[in-house]
């Protein structure tokens, strides 16, 4: 029989509303709202449930927003008897994966990726960096039109390899622009500025990494329960070390998702749960490898779509 890894989302995922129904439904996620709120000394729990949305993406806001609600569902698919073999998770979903993987105390995680946020959006002044998606065109392609458009001046990198698909880059935002334009001449099928408040994931975010890199040395970190595939190397690790070194690492470094997602299927993954608000990483998976199973577990109805899926692509009955 195939493994089951779960997939944790990460910033953009995010909609006001998300998690009410799972806190409803279940005391397992609704203890995980309470369990947030206390941690940080305010209701994020009423951001997730009803936003506005001004508020909730706010960096800030939304990756502890996140990490709460992919928390409360893995909570309660726990309950339910699901243990994944695998977890990965997208930039802040690697926290979610190693809270899931009992590396990590929900408590610690929630307060570092408020932090994480904060510091992300102080580290470039508002309007001076960008990201971009870049859709249609092989990575080594958009790496040469990111060193063409970096060689006028300004940073800009590959900042999520997410799909033979696409491509994120991020920087100043001038170098973006230029790389954006020299992609659409390379012919990418199409190029899109994201509505981000920060450029993730590249040489910008280096005072954020100093100074979260002391927040994540003065946190507790265990030995994973199961392996997570990392942002950062695409490798397999299980020691809490290896997990916090990699934190650090890949707030200036590229997210190798297709490499993660390629690697666990290697290693015997043949389903995949989404676990968390939105479809994003579900619609990655499938043009990355459409012979795999996905479901996604955001709320009681796609909870239950998940297990009868699962049970069937097991050969079990579904619960009613």
């Amino acid at each position: 029989m195939g493994k089951t890894a779960f997939l944790f989302p990460g910033q953009g995922s995010q909609y006001p509303g998300m998690g009410k129904d799972l806190a409803e439904q279940y005391p397992a996620a609704r203890a995980v709202f309470a369990e947030a709120d206390a941690a940080l000394g305010f209701a994020i729990s009423k951001i997730c449930f009803e936003g506005p949305e001004e508020v909730l993406k706010q960096t800030e806001n939304t990756q502890p927003a996140i990490l709460t609600v992919s928390t409360a569902a893995a909570r309660v698919l726990e309950e339910k008897g699901m243990a994944p073999d695998f977890v990965a998770g997208h930039s802040l979903g690697e926290y979610t994966a190693l809270v899931a993987a009992g590396a990590l105390r929900f408590e610690d995680a929630v307060r570092l990726v408020r932090s994480r946020g904060r510091y992300m959006q102080e580290a470039v002044p508002a309007g001076e960096g960008a990201m971009a998606a870049i859709l249609g065109l092989a990575a080594a392609q958009v790496e040469e039109v990111c060193k063409k458009a970096a060689a006028e001046g300004g940073v800009v990198s590959a900042a999520n390899l997410n799909s033979p698909e696409q491509t994120v880059i991020s920087g100043n935002a001038p170098a973006v622009k230029r790389a954006v334009e020299l992609a659409s001449a390379s012919g990418a099928k199409r190029t899109v500025i994201l509505p981000v408040s920060a450029p993730f994931h590249c040489e910008l975010m280096v005072p954020a990494q100093q100074r979260l890199e002391q927040d994540l040395r003065a946190t507790a970190f265990s030995q994973l329960r199961c392996p997570l595939y990392n942002n950062v190397d695409a490798d397999a690790i299980s020691c809490g070390d290896e997990a916090r070194d990699s934190l650090v690492r890949q707030v200036c470094l590229p997210v190798r998702w297709e490499e993660s997602v390629r690697a666990m299927i290697e290693a015997g993954a043949n389903m995949f749960v989404e676990v968390g608000p939105g479809r994003v990483l579900s619609g990655l998976l499938r043009q990355i490898d459409r012979s795999v199973h996905c479901v996604n577990v955001e709320d009681a109805n796609t909870l239950q779509t998940a297990l009868d899926k699962i049970a069937r692509a097991r050969g079990e009955t579904p619960d009613n």
